[in-house]
């Protein structure tokens, strides 16, 4: 789930936790960007503003050095209306599942995640616990990049081409016209 246009050195909203705090009951972590960290995010994402940011999550041991991270990721963007170039706020809410594993244990997990492929539902291979840390500020980050509207559009907005009455002169074989009749082409200057 890591975003290909960041860094690991810049990551805009950090929130890591090591595997050792999180004990056999589990542990609900939640938290909410800074106005620094809001910048950040609208900077990399493209956005106007980030208004709100804000994560929750559960974790829980999954065995075998497994944690599972459950939780949700809501925050309130500023675009763009890709039809009338107005200013619109976004609601962002994405639910988080996710297995996280130690990271020597990726290859071969992946591998039983592409044999159990032939399934109807394909489970996501587990995300690296990298250092015994998970990165909950990373997993909000992406969380919140997938969840951004590509095309935002206000819900009154419409495109509507000019209207503009046909020239019967103004045609691409008008040139053509021109020379058969032997009149000099239009905007042949």
């Amino acid at each position: 789930m890591a975003h290909p246009a960041r860094s690991p050195d810049s990551d805009p909203w950090p929130w890591p936790v090591s595997i050792d705090q999180i004990p056999e009951t589990g542990l609900q972590v939640a938290f909410e960007a800074t106005e620094a960290q809001r910048a950040a995010l609208a900077s990399a994402a493209g956005l106007r503003t980030v208004e709100q940011a804000a994560a929750s999550f559960e974790l829980s041991h999954a065995g075998s050095g497994k944690v599972n991270v459950v939780g949700q990721v809501t925050a309130r963007v500023g675009q763009t209306c890709v039809v009338s170039l107005d200013p619109i706020e976004n609601q962002i809410d994405e639910p988080i599942d996710l297995v996280f594993a130690p990271e020597a244990d990726i290859p071969r997990l992946s591998s039983t995640v592409d044999d159990e492929a032939e399934s109807d539902e394909i489970p996501d291979p587990p995300e690296p616990i990298v250092n015994d840390v998970i990165d909950l500020g990373r997993v909000a980050t992406d969380a919140l990049f997938l969840g951004i509207d590509p095309y935002p559009r206000k819900p009154d907005a419409v495109f509507e081409q000019p209207v503009v009455a046909a020239d019967p002169e103004d045609h691409p074989f008008a040139a053509l016209k021109a020379l058969k009749a032997g009149k000099t082409p239009p905007d042949s200057d």
